[in-house]
């Protein structure tokens, strides 16, 4: 037999703390939001100050690591895009660089015209050779299985 009531609520917090009402009619859920509103929201909050501050910090990594750290921690060098940056242009407007895990001939980079599929001035796809230098640092727009 199942004992659950068949109307719920679930109400999710600012900081990700569930709240879930029950009841078995309509009125009643209405009665119970009504009188436990307050007294959740109190609540919830309090939970949600007591975990934070009981929380462990790691003073080793800070809370938002600047980029430069977490490349300079895997001997890494920074590398800022703009959306566009090393995109080509068409009639159509920017292509979108696509890198496909399986293609006819094995993984592929391109650059694909954004007119729509069977539009007959669509643009040539402008492919990358692998082994190129821009095929290794090819920033694609989407990757495709």
């Amino acid at each position: 037999m199942h004992t659950e009531a068949p109307i719920s609520i679930t109400v999710k917090s600012p900081a990700g703390s569930l709240v879930t009402v029950r009841a078995t009619t309509a009125e009643e859920l209405d009665q119970t939001v009504a009188l436990a509103l307050a007294s959740l929201a109190s609540a919830t909050a309090e939970l949600e100050a007591a975990v934070r501050s009981s929380a462990p910090v790691n003073v080793a990594v800070p809370p938002q690591p600047a980029i430069a750290a977490v490349a300079a921690a895997f001997n890494a060098t920074e590398v800022v895009t703009t959306p566009g940056a090393g995109a080509r242009q068409c009639p159509h407007g920017t292509m979108t660089r696509i890198h496909g895990l399986t293609g006819k001939f094995g993984p592929y980079k391109g650059h694909f015209c954004p007119a729509k599929q069977g539009d007959s001035t669509k643009c040539t796809t402008v492919y990358v050779k692998a082994g190129s230098p821009e095929f290794a640092s090819f920033q694609a727009d989407q990757t495709k299985a």
